[in-house]
């Protein structure tokens, strides 16, 4: 039986190879903002025999992600997996000259559509469901302030989910992907030479093999 994965920020990098690798044992219903990108996700799924549902949202509107979380337990019940790979990645900057909107923008899509979406997609993964968050361990480093502290607070939230949730489920993992030739990197190390990183397919094969999906 065809399971459902949920996987927010599909469309590009880590989320969009796990959708690839998930497509042949789960439905994918893939989130992002960019109809583009998830039209050709859609497309490279649908090649190989999977399906996707598309959902062209901004995880930061309560809205939207209320009437996604309530369409998929009308629809499907329930979920099995939830991959959260959206993220906003703040021009490195020092810390005196973090630019507020950026600052803003960060806590929002980093922290607070995070701490928004658990409440929603838990009971749809119920005991037996998995949630997937990525950790990126840039809190305290130099220029890294906007990005390191906001995605040091999701993960910070995702592992007390994690020890919460220990005897009653779901089961909440962190994990760490390897260095990867993504845009978000790529904004962070312009001009870096990107052959000796870590394709993204081949990463999310490994970081799912780390998972037991019972699948």
């Amino acid at each position: 039986m065809t399971q459902l994965a949920l996987i927010t920020g599909a469309s590009r990098g880590l989320g969009a190879a796990l959708a690839q690798a998930l497509a042949p044992t789960h439905h994918i219903v893939a989130v992002a903002r960019t109809t583009g990108a998830l039209e050709e996700l859609d497309d490279r799924i649908q090649a190989a025999g999977g399906s996707a549902t598309l959902a062209v949202m901004d995880i930061t509107e309560a809205g939207a992600m209320q009437t996604l979380c309530r369409s998929i337990h009308d629809r499907w019940g329930a979920l099995h997996l939830w991959a959260h790979t959206a993220i906003h990645a703040a021009p490195l900057s020092p810390a005196p000259h973090v630019d507020i909107k950026d600052w803003e923008r960060s806590v929002a899509i980093n922290a607070t559509a995070t701490a928004r979406l658990i409440p929603y997609v838990a009971p749809l993964l119920g005991r037996d469901g998995h949630a997937v968050f990525f950790d990126d361990p840039r809190g305290g480093d130099r220029f890294f302030g906007a990005y390191g502290a906001t995605k040091a607070a999701q993960i910070a939230l995702a592992r007390s989910w994690q020890a919460e949730s220990t005897r009653t489920g779901p089961h909440v993992h962190v994990l760490t992907p390897a260095p990867m030739p993504t845009a978000l990197r790529a904004r962070f190390y312009p001009g870096e030479d990107r052959a000796p990183l870590s394709d993204p397919q081949s990463e999310a094969a490994r970081l799912l093999a780390q998972l037991n999906l019972n699948i």
